[in-house]
């Protein structure tokens, strides 16, 4: 059993939880666990609050995990609900939300794509998307991975001829593009087709996305009839050839009976290692899977409630599908079903006891999760090994637990992005990356460049996360670079975090690189662990900065000379623009024109003519 420490004990002395605990309710809700910095620690719901919240603190032995959390808890904030399965559904909200220390953590790196209709343009644009939902949209899934949107968009621009270029492409357009060419596009932006039509070939793009692929052939077959009754045998053929391409895209597909809306979900462990695979099944067909690795997992916790936790939280995005396959029966299995029904507004099943084909596609999804499982562990131990290759060599304490890695991109000097990326012990740590936009140096200066970045980076940390340090620095650049950086670091009062710098070797040849240490030199050499290691952690940070810059310029490229000009925002802006038929009419235009403009003043007309002319 852990044992707590001085500090802890000290944080649950002066929480009087036998207060607390008999001036709760009896009723149902969540309860939230805080350390003494306020900081959420664990998160649960409860039929009986006041039972549940008092377990916690009664003389009887408790686990490890659970005794060093309660150790720490220094505030406790609950919420009531109406009914249990309120309560269930606040439960994952607040995880969600609040990623408590102790609560099973989904650990999602990446936000699920989706395909997003602007529907608000007159064309509206089907595109790939993945972020956050906003108003004035119109979002197709979320779908199991990029690959999976990718082929689908294919499929409805080659069907319905969807534009899918961005508006600034779209208004500049004067005749079509390679896509129209080739019958991916129907060339709205040359008005080689009208509102009406595309809108009609929207809504059969919409019902297919739906997985309404009968109503699609039913909706172009009527079409296909107006048209040849019109006499309008082009447009007949036209669409007669699209449901041709419907009924081909249906005999392409997997079809697997009586999985029509189905989610099969298994879990494998070891340990505290988890690995959870999810396959997804639409229409009866394998509309794809993914894996996911959740982290925070507790060694003694039960199957039930790993999988009680994980449905949670990855049904808490989407809606549930009728009928959910699980390879271990959840906690609250019944309640869990009355909450899905409720969402869904019509019955979900939830089921671990299948056979025949579900048994099948059930076995199937638990051999693929142990197998990522495994190959997981296999990674996780390399990466052990060349953390422990790499202290040796650097002389440090332990295995850094945090690494930082800068690099700077910019092309002769402009729009020059630097940028970190963060290793931790099971690898990259992507959702920590950071780009750092430079700015005041002299053109080209990687020293001041470099000077910048960690000035800005860890002067930041210092006021807001000192406790997220890194354990190691490194530096990609020579002796000039690395012991910039120390001086910044020793400015900063951070002289103790070990910097190294990593020179390119000779004709560039990976793994031949100086590394450069504070009082000596060392070329590990390229089937040492630690170059491995340095040299994948220095390639993501050069892609990291490249895609920072690309991005920076191509920002800059569409941004129009008008957007620096004090006092014209977007109103006045498309103004001009209307008014003398693009940007080089306003650039050729005279102050005295610019003044006729409504909404545009003698000197405001002078400020946009100086500003275009570079005065």
């Amino acid at each position: 059993m852990s044992s707590a420490s001085p500090a802890d004990r000290k944080q649950a002395q002066s929480f009087d939880a036998a207060a607390f605990v008999k001036s709760l309710s009896s009723s149902p809700g969540v309860y939230l666990m805080k350390d003494a910095e306020g900081r959420a620690l664990y998160v649960g719901k409860a039929r009986n609050l006041k039972k549940r919240v008092g377990s916690y603190f009664t003389r009887s032995a408790k686990a490890g995990r659970i005794a060093l959390m309660v150790s720490k808890v220094a505030d406790i904030q609950v919420s009531l609900t109406r009914t249990e399965a309120e309560a269930l559904l606040l439960e994952n909200e607040w995880i969600k939300s609040l990623k408590p220390r102790y609560n099973i953590n989904l650990r999602d790196d990446k936000s699920y794509p989706w395909i997003r209709l602007n529907s608000k343009h007159p064309f509206p644009r089907l595109g790939f998307y993945r972020g956050s939902r906003k108003k004035g949209s119109e979002y197709f899934g979320p779908y199991s991975s990029a690959g999976a949107v990718r082929e689908t968009l294919n499929q409805v621009y080659r069907l319905f001829g969807i534009r899918q270029c961005q508006n600034s492409v779209f208004n500049n357009r004067s005749r079509p593009c390679l896509q129209y060419q080739i019958k991916r596009c129907s060339a709205p932006c040359v008005g080689l087709i009208g509102e009406d039509e595309y809108a009609e070939d929207l809504n059969a793009a919409r019902a297919f996305l739906d997985g309404e692929n009968e109503q699609v052939v039913e909706h172009l077959s009527n079409r296909m009839n107006k048209a040849s009754q019109a006499l309008d045998f082009e447009q007949a053929a036209r669409l007669r050839d699209q449901i041709k391409s419907v009924r081909s895209v249906q005999s392409s597909q997997f079809v697997t009976d009586g999985a029509d809306e189905l989610d099969v979900i298994a879990l494998a462990r070891s340990g505290a290692s988890l690995s959870v695979q999810v396959v997804v099944f639409r229409d009866g067909r394998n509309a794809g899977s993914r894996v996911f690795f959740p982290s925070q997992v507790d060694p003694d916790a039960e199957d039930a409630s790993l999988m009680s936790a994980f449905i949670g939280q990855y049904y808490a995005e989407r809606l549930p599908p009728r009928e959910c396959i699980l390879s271990q029966a959840p906690e609250d299995q019944d309640l869990w079903q009355q909450v899905f029904s409720e969402r869904k507004q019509r019955q979900v099943k939830l089921t671990a006891s299948v056979r025949g084909q579900r048994r099948q596609w059930l076995n199937m999804a638990l051999l693929n999760a142990g197998d990522a499982l495994r190959r997981r562990l296999e990674e996780r131990d390399q990466v052990g090994r060349e953390l422990q290759a790499l202290a040796d060599l650097l002389k440090l304490d332990g295995p850094p637990e945090r690494i930082e890695c800068f690099d700077i991109s910019h092309i002769s000097g402009t729009e020059t992005v630097a940028s970190c990326v963060v290793h931790g012990t099971s690898g990259m740590q992507r959702k920590l990356y950071r780009y750092f936009n430079i700015e005041g140096i002299t053109p080209g200066d990687d020293y001041a460049a470099m000077q910048q970045v960690l000035e800005r980076r860890y002067r930041r940390a210092l006021q807001e996360t000192p406790d997220e340090l890194p354990d190691l620095i490194l530096i990609d650049g020579g002796r000039g670079q690395t012991d910039r950086a120390r001086d910044v670091l020793s400015a900063l009062g951070l002289d103790a975090l070990p910097v190294v710098g990593i020179a390119k070797g000779p004709a560039r040849r990976a793994g031949f690189e100086t590394w450069i240490l504070a009082n000596r030199e060392a070329q590990p050499g390229p089937n040492h662990a630690a170059s491995l290691l340095a040299q994948r952690i220095r390639d993501e940070a050069h892609r990291f900065a490249v895609q920072g810059h690309r991005r920076r310029r191509q920002k800059r490229a569409q941004q129009s000379p008008l957007e620096g000009v004090a006092g014209v925002g977007p109103k006045r802006r498309q103004k001009l623009l209307s008014h003398f038929g693009g940007l080089q009419g306003v650039k050729a235009a005279g102050i005295e024109e610019l003044a006729r403009v409504e909404g545009i003043n003698r000197s405001l007309a002078e400020s946009i003519y100086q500003h275009l002319r570079g005065n």
